[in-house]
């Protein structure tokens, strides 16, 4: 097993590297940089001046040189300053981190506890009026667009009926648990409601074809209850596709995370990079990318340790001679 951990921290830093360079590429080539925009806003910056701090901070260089420097001063733990906050890019990034895992974390439960069981139900149950009517809507749930779903959902709780706050974290001078959970139950349905439609398709997939398999049929002629069967034995078998699905959703949680975050403006990951974008605040816009890519290969690497966990036939150690 350390072997096995050895080899895919090897590969997710080869992965962070190649995704590095092409995340500073993409941004190094975006039309204008920040001195350019610094000039354009201070009509008493002359071309020479913009020259000067072109060369200052080594944005005369070439692209190639330019990214060599970042990574030696990455690789020493100097990731940079904010253009726009004027502020280190870790201070900036920490308490945004935070915000995207507690609203990422609560929509990956909630999603987990809707889908999983009304799959199973849907699987036990199938082709009839409930199981139609479960399909019909997961499937509007996959297909809705997220900004469309979260612009409906202010128009119902918070225009129409009044009864959420439409976007924020907190109320101004409010600083209480019960307040800023108020400003999470939006963000949080429609990250949720993205989400469920897909894996409650998937869980309903995998019990189904479960259901079908010669060791289900054995475990009825032993006499076993229905209830035994489904969660001792054919549960932990459908789950091992669907902790694939679940390591993916990760990166579709993150997606969906800045639409969302910017639709309700929630002040997290997601919303940070499209400001940063926007802004042309590359080593925000870096450093922010970089992060959801390793946490894609965290969430894949998570499904790959379950598999051993739900199938002890899988195993990760040296192979035998």
């Amino acid at each position: 097993m350390s072997r096995y951990l050895v080899g895919r921290l090897a590969e997710s830093l080869i992965v962070l590297l190649i995704m590095s360079v092409v995340i500073y590429t993409l941004i190094g080539l975006m039309p204008g940089d920040p001195i350019d925009i610094m000039v354009q806003s201070d009509p008493h910056l002359t071309p020479a001046d913009a020259a000067r701090l072109k060369a200052l901070y080594g944005l005369d260089k070439p692209l190639l040189e330019r990214y060599a420097n970042w990574l030696e001063a990455a690789l020493s733990g100097d990731f940079g300053y904010s253009r726009i906050q004027n502020q280190p890019v870790w201070t900036v990034l920490a308490p945004r981190l935070v915000n995207s895992i507690i609203l990422m974390g609560i929509s990956f439960v909630v999603s987990l506890l809707i889908a999983l069981p009304i799959g199973i139900y849907s699987a036990l149950k199938p082709y009839g009026a409930r199981d139609y009517a479960i399909n019909f809507i997961a499937l509007g749930g996959i297909s809705i667009p997220v900004f469309w779903l979260a612009l409906m959902i202010i128009y119902l709780f918070s225009v129409r009926w009044g009864v959420l706050p439409a976007s924020g974290m907190q109320t101004v001078g409010v600083e209480s648990v019960w307040d800023k959970a108020k400003y999470l139950v939006l963000p949080v349905i429609t990250l949720s409601a993205a989400n469920a439609g897909s894996l409650t398709r998937f869980m309903r997939a995998a019990m189904m074809e479960t259901m079908r398999q010669d060791f289900i049929r054995t475990a009825r002629a032993k006499g076993l209850g229905r209830r035994q069967v489904v969660l001792k034995h054919a549960l932990r078998n459908a789950l091992i596709p669907v902790v694939t699905i679940l390591a993916l959703s990760f990166g579709n949680l993150f997606s969906g995370a800045l639409i969302t975050e910017t639709v309700f403006s929630y002040l997290g990951m997601g919303k940070l990079i499209y400001d940063s974008i926007i802004g042309n605040d590359y080593n925000v816009a870096l450093i922010a990318l970089l992060f959801a890519t390793l946490l894609t290969l965290v969430s894949n690497l998570l499904a790959d340790l379950c598999y051993a966990w739900l199938d002890p036939r899988i195993s990760y150690g040296a192979r035998q001679a």
